[in-house]
């Protein structure tokens, strides 16, 4: 698929994502804006799975650890065909499997996430299992900048690189802000890419938002024995220029007015299942 479809897509699935929030009163806009370019790329053009057999034994898995940023993800999962599109318009509603975070009985869903740290040790453990079956698949797992403030990601990281996991990935949306401030204010980062070198891990950064860019990560040949490090820059509530780089949109909901300016911003009309 060519980098501009994508782009596209990414746009029609914020559009799916914000619209969610707007009807439930509650989400984290700005995660999910930032993140969608990234989940877009990964489920239209990399990852090997099947909707229609979600737990096909050979699928790629995908963890999204950063699990409050849950309505870009759930967007693209319904689109993608994993359930009906109409499921959307029940999110954070009393009785819908469609709550804030991941929930694993939504078809598509692994694991349940939303404690930051808990995403990248159970991407080990299932890279590590993958390796010792004999199995091809590879996993995915998608943190927040912020979540790496947490030990845990770093205890699995360790792990990672002890049994060379090349079959795994660490994709970090580096959108450089969380819920109280900047990430360099709350618990400094950098130098980021040095870290996760000194970790054992092979790294890249690139641009979070750009689909071409992440097709060409994606699809060239990464080193042997190392597990892969992508640290994705990317912009805080992305498409919404109301929201962009503003840290009150980590979790904000946006107006009816908001709403139409987002569709206007994005190039889309609106959503046929709300």
């Amino acid at each position: 698929m060519d980098a501009n479809t994508l782009q596209t897509i990414a746009n029609q699935r914020r559009a799916d994502a914000v619209t969610m929030i707007h009807r439930a009163n509650t989400g984290h806009t700005g995660g999910a804006m930032s993140s969608l370019d990234i989940l877009t790329t990964l489920y239209y053009d990399v990852l090997s799975v099947r909707p229609e057999e979600p737990l096909w034994p050979e699928r790629d898995r995908f963890l999204l650890s950063k699990g409050h940023s849950v309505e870009g993800y759930l967007a693209v999962l319904a689109d993608r065909g994993f359930f009906a599109k109409a499921e959307l318009a029940t999110y954070s509603m009393a009785g819908s499997r469609l709550i804030g975070h991941p929930n694993n009985q939504t078809p598509g869903v692994e694991l349940c996430t939303g404690a930051l740290g808990h995403g990248l040790p159970v991407g080990v453990g299932m890279a590590i299992a993958a390796k010792r079956t004999q199995r091809a698949y590879r996993t995915f797992v998608l943190m927040g900048d912020g979540e790496q403030a947490e030990g845990s990601v770093w205890e699995a990281a360790m792990a990672a690189a002890n049994y060379r996991l090349d079959n795994l990935y660490a994709i970090i949306d580096r959108n450089g802000l969380q819920i109280s401030g900047t990430t360099e204010e709350v618990m400094e980062l950098e130098g980021f890419a040095a870290k996760w070198q000194a970790f054992g891990w092979d790294v890249t950064e690139l641009d979070g938002n750009d689909p071409a860019a992440l097709q060409q990560y994606f699809h060239t040949p990464r080193p042997e024995g190392k597990p892969h490090c992508v640290i994705a820059h990317t912009v805080k509530g992305k498409g919404l220029p109301f929201a962009e780089n503003r840290k009150e949109w980590h979790h904000k909901v946006p107006t009816a007015e908001q709403l139409q300016a987002a569709y206007a911003a994005l190039g889309v009309k609106g959503v046929q299942w709300a």
